[in-house]
């Protein structure tokens, strides 16, 4: 993604560092790079720091920026 990284609300944030400490399966709508939607379900296994973005990755190893993430579990996500 070459856009700036637009950070997401703390409590989104803390919501997804636990599901993956829980390793709760969970329901993500993602943004393409082509303004489609994408639903995702998944377990997340680590959420983490690069280049001053934040990601999340899941068990089976894709990876998506924060802020791509428009729904968890239903949820919109609000942004900072």
């Amino acid at each position: 993604m070459n856009t700036p990284y637009v950070p997401i609300s703390c409590d989104v944030h803390d919501e997804l560092l636990s599901a993956a400490t829980l390793r709760k399966p969970c329901r993500l709508t993602v943004a393409l790079a082509d303004g489609q939607s994408v639903r995702i379900d998944g377990v997340i296994a680590d959420v983490y720091t690069r280049e001053g973005a934040e990601y999340l990755q899941l068990h089976d190893g894709t990876t998506y920026r924060l802020d791509q993430i428009r729904e968890l579990d239903g949820k919109p996500i609000a942004r900072r």
